[in-house]
């Protein structure tokens, strides 16, 4: 037996993917992230077959390839093709292709803290003509748990009577699906660690995501989705996930999970997703199809921990702050003897008027900051940040945030305090605060004047921030 003979009965019966990278190699050169993102093989697999092909190899610019006088040699090694009627569904629509290329590679670059690894523009399409296919999505309202991908548009070209719905935590995304001229997508910010808006709270028919893939991560993403259905039993909840075949507990933890909060896999769709980059997983992710059942009203009421990604200090294994970087956030908290409380990170409800109140906001991806100072009313609020945080980074970003809560809060930007990785942000309330930007959990339509259509039903701690200032005076 070869080396590669022994590198495919290593693979057992899964070993597909290595003879398409056979067959790759045999047509011509390729980049090694190519051959993980077009078989869906994993990085190490593919590796290991690399490994066992040396000889036979040939390497240049363009990438690496069998060499001519070798490739009979690997003609045995082969399988016969499996069509997909969705490949050539996708090739039928090369203008609508061109359009989500274009549109994607535009987007906000990916952030590693929020686990984004872009998919292609094909699997974009892939997924709103499966879905198109499945569902009258003419009669649905479809809610979107995170959109970086934009698979939203994909949907609203695909069929322009569906009824679209985004939540996201970047609001970088929000912004960027409101001024691509598709304002017929309702968009509005959440984490959905925090919870779900309330506008958002039993509406949906169909709900879409790729989360996080750590059983955490999955598990919040899928109780919020079962939050967002009508009738959960009724609904259907599609989840991309992805783990290396060479791991498969992970894909099992992942599995309990979702089965523990009552979610019946009703298809799991292999190799659905291909993406640019998550070459450990093979650059794919299967496509959950899940029906929850009477069980699953139930999941929806927990809260999720702030550690559901694999990256930064969100991640599963970040580290906890060290408890003498808030006491600093506590001491300037209470100066001139204001009573002081501690509070966890949240907006999701309204909370008792306090004092003098400090936070940990030390995880924050970016957003935290901004919806804190809108949703939480004290005295003064302490906010124990990275030094590095978005609103704090130049000067601009200060005159940003400083405005947008001006009439609300007077802001001491303290950085490199109380060490050179952190800053505490002060807020002091002003003298004759707004009523808006102290009723933040109000719905928008009882609380202001002139509230543009789209934004009634949301909370000002729900509205994308780029659209603040179309709400608050000034």
């Amino acid at each position: 037996m070869t080396a590669l003979d022994d590198v495919l009965a290593a693979h057992g019966a899964a070993v597909r993917p290595l003879y398409d990278v056979l067959a790759l190699l045999r047509s011509g050169s390729y980049e090694l992230a190519d051959l993980v993102r077009l078989t869906a093989a994993p990085r190490r697999s593919v590796e290991d077959l690399l490994a066992a092909l040396e000889p036979d190899l040939e390497r240049s610019p363009a990438g690496i390839r069998i060499a001519p006088h070798a490739r009979a040699t690997y003609a045995a090694y082969s399988l016969p093709p499996l069509p997909d009627p969705l490949d050539a569904a996708v090739a039928a629509q090369p203008a609508l292709l061109t359009m989500l290329a274009e549109r994607i590679a535009a987007v906000p670059p990916p952030l590693a803290a929020l686990d984004h690894v872009q998919a292609t523009p094909e699997t974009v399409l892939r997924r709103a003509l499966w879905l198109n296919s499945r569902y009258d999505l003419r009669r649905c309202k479809v809610l979107f748990l995170g959109d970086h991908d934009l698979t939203s548009l994909a949907v609203r070209a695909v069929c322009p009577e569906a009824e679209l719905s985004v939540v996201d935590l970047d609001e970088r995304v929000l912004s960027y699906l409101d001024t691509t001229g598709e304002r017929g997508i309702f968009t509005a910010h959440a984490d959905l660690r925090v919870g779900l808006p309330p506008a958002l709270t039993g509406k949906a028919d169909l709900v879409f995501s790729d989360p996080p893939y750590t059983p955490e991560g999955m598990g919040l993403f899928a109780a919020r989705a079962v939050q967002a259905l009508r009738e959960p039993t009724e609904g259907r909840i599609l989840l991309a996930y992805g783990y290396s075949p060479r791991h498969p507990a992970l894909g099992a933890q992942v599995q309990r999970s979702l089965a523990t909060l009552g979610l019946t896999f009703e298809a799991i769709l292999p190799d659905f997703n291909r993406y640019t980059g998550a070459q450990a997983i093979g650059s794919a992710a299967d496509l959950y199809v899940c029906q929850p059942t009477a069980k699953a009203k139930k999941s929806f009421a927990r809260k999720g921990s702030s550690a559901i990604y694999t990256h930064g200090p969100q991640s599963v294994e970040s580290a906890a702050t060290k408890p003498g970087l808030l006491a600093a956030a506590r001491e300037i908290a209470s100066e001139g003897g204001l009573a002081l409380e501690t509070r966890p990170v949240g907006w999701a409800t309204s909370a008792p008027e306090g004092d003098a109140v400090a936070m940990d906001l030390t995880a924050d991806p970016g957003p935290w900051l901004l919806r804190t100072l809108l949703g939480t009313n004290a005295r003064r609020l302490a906010l124990l940040l990275p030094n590095n945080h978005p609103d704090l980074a130049d000067a601009a970003a200060q005159a940003s945030l400083t405005s947008l809560v001006a009439d609300k809060y007077r802001l001491r930007l303290l950085r490199s305090t109380p060490d050179n990785r952190h800053a505490i942000v002060v807020a002091d309330l002003v003298d004759h605060p707004s009523d808006l930007l102290t009723r933040a959990h109000a719905r928008l339509a009882n609380a202001a004047l002139n509230v543009p259509e789209e934004l009634a039903d949301l909370r000002l701690v729900d509205v994308p921030r780029h659209r603040l200032p179309e709400l608050l005076p000034g």
